[in-house]
């Protein structure tokens, strides 16, 4: 943690597809809208309210884009631990900016429903493919997974190794 950066935990939904994308020569970025409606419970109306839904835009870099872009879809509920960003840039001569949660973490919000996890595989370095074989194999490995009864565990526990 650096001094003056603002970190946030925040709960909300995933409002938009999960965008991936390569950039810098090969470093994975995913991204996502954040919607989050903060509810509070209106005692004229003895009910729970939603108040204006706040937007965010989430980036998320390396293996968390990875993950993030094979794990959620538009209308899961997250909770998402990020640094406080601007980003800037110039549009028609004009200087703009809008702020960016840099993700550190996101999951799904298990207060909400279940999820299965499944751990990363080991990056070998002897692979000459990249990122986009690094990917297919993940690919095939969720597939595989999937295929396994509910009853499996995907890694090792302490107790059966």
């Amino acid at each position: 943690m650096s001094i003056g950066e603002t970190y946030l935990t925040m709960t909300g939904w995933v409002g938009s597809e999960v965008k991936f994308k390569e950039v810098n020569t090969g470093v994975a970025l995913a991204s996502f809208r954040l919607g989050s409606s903060p509810r509070q419970f209106d005692r004229s109306k003895g009910a729970w309210v939603d108040r204006p839904t706040t937007w965010f835009t989430v980036e998320c870099w390396r293996t968390l884009a990875q993950n993030v872009h094979r794990s959620l879809n538009r209308g899961d509920p997250v909770i998402v631990n990020a640094r406080l960003k601007t980003t800037e840039w110039t549009e028609d001569g004009e200087p703009r900016s809008r702020l960016v949660l840099d993700a550190i973490s996101v999951g799904h919000d298990l207060s909400r429903g279940t999820t299965r996890f499944t751990k990363n595989q080991p990056i070998h370095a002897a692979s000459t493919g990249g990122l986009e074989d690094h990917m297919r194999d993940l690919s095939t490995e969720a597939e595989t997974t999937a295929a396994n009864s509910p009853d499996e565990t995907p890694y090792t526990t302490p107790e059966a190794a």
